[in-house]
């Protein structure tokens, strides 16, 4: 129940965007900021007071950069669970472990959520070959290190099915039926030291390539449906007993059913327009969640959206940031990422009008603008 309290500093095990986003609203509260990576000069790193590149695996140097600061957290889960355990030995890990170890598995995760009686969609845990069987149309995943579209296959048979798991290297995999959604959506929920919990408004995603392109909120539910995605999401962050944000994505079916499509124990992309349209953003709140202070409003105090920038927005040259940043309303967070590379997020527009739909047409117009064509 330690309260780190503002002029600490936090360590960071990670260094993207998302702990570049973390490292500012830190910073602005007035706490110092260590992050750990392999890599250099990065999103992170940029921001924080001091930068560690080195590996994971330096159980070590892992060690002593724990032992530089008074609480660590992640900017993502696939942080090695062995690196965790030794963060712990010095410092306050905020998530434990544990959350990792469970969220960065998609078997794992999987099989915890059909385990506690979570909705979640129909799945085959393929460890050998006996195991691919015919669930129909499906996607294929390692069951590992895998995000924003990467290590996945759709297959429409036991055939297909077979001809990509030996293109994955027959490691373990999951093969997920596909569901017949009519939208996909996630809750961000935050949990606090003393089990306080907080939501924001669902969103409504939009994904293009397996990656997300648009977000918006509120997304248009009604009020049975929102209240289930947030208990559903309460729940979870009790049952993983999680201090910290978790973002649950969800599949709704044609038939008005939610199930769970995937976990994330940390700020997600769909919660990025929070920083611009509700009191307080979900990064503030992985910082106030982490260091043991009350949790802050998630109040929105205007419907919003946010599109992605890819690198592909580069292809043709710099983009034309002045015609997009014309719009008023437009909002650009840019990533300090060094080389933009197709389909690696870049940053992101946000803008925020009277309804959701308008806030996305806004962000769809501004990022047209950015290739100098029309919406």
């Amino acid at each position: 129940m330690k309260t780190v309290l503002p002029g600490s500093t936090i360590g960071v095990l990670g260094s993207g965007q998302l702990g570049r986003m973390f490292a500012i609203a830190a910073r602005r509260m007035g706490y110092r900021v260590h992050t750990y990576s392999p890599d250099r000069d990065s999103p992170t790193g940029q921001i924080a007071d001091i930068e560690i590149d080195a590996p994971y695996e330096d159980l070590d140097r892992v060690r002593a950069f724990a032992s530089a600061v008074d609480v660590v957290t992640f900017e993502f889960e696939n942080v090695p669970a062995a690196t965790a355990e030794a963060a712990a030995e010095c410092a306050l890990v905020r998530p434990a472990g544990n959350v990792l170890h469970v969220t960065q598995h998609r078997l794992r995760e999987k099989m915890f959520l059909r385990d506690h009686g979570f909705p979640v969609t129909r799945f085959a845990a393929i460890r050998e070959a006996s195991d691919l069987i015919d669930i129909g149309p499906a996607i294929l995943k390692t069951a590992g290190f895998g995000y924003d579209g990467k290590g996945q296959y759709r297959v429409k048979s036991v055939t297909d099915a077979e001809g990509a798991w030996n293109v994955m290297g027959r490691t373990e995999a999951v093969l997920e039926a596909i569901v017949d959604f009519d939208a996909e959506l996630s809750v961000i929920g935050v949990r606090g030291v003393d089990g306080e919990c907080v939501f924001y408004a669902p969103s409504w995603n939009q994904h293009t390539d397996g990656i997300l392109d648009v977000s918006s909120a509120p997304a248009p539910l009604g009020e049975k449906l929102q209240n289930e995605a947030i208990e559903i999401t309460r729940a979870l962050l009790e049952q993983l007993d999680v201090t910290g944000v978790l973002c649950v994505e969800f599949f709704l079916t044609r038939d008005g059913q939610l199930l769970i499509n995937e976990l994330a124990p940390r700020p997600h992309n769909s919660g990025h327009l929070t920083i611009d349209a509700c009191i307080t953003s979900q990064f503030e709140q992985q910082l106030r969640s982490v260091c043991g202070l009350p949790l802050g409003s998630t109040q929105m105090l205007r419907p919003a959206a946010m599109a992605n920038l890819l690198g592909d927005v580069w292809a043709a040259g710099e983009p034309n940031w002045a015609a997009a940043c014309a719009i008023p309303e437009i909002k650009l967070h840019l990533y300090g990422k060094l080389a933009p590379r197709p389909g690696r997020k870049m940053g992101h527009l946000t803008a925020t009008a009277d309804s959701p739909h308008e806030a996305e047409q806004l962000v769809r117009t501004a990022r047209a603008r950015l290739l100098n064509r029309p919406a």
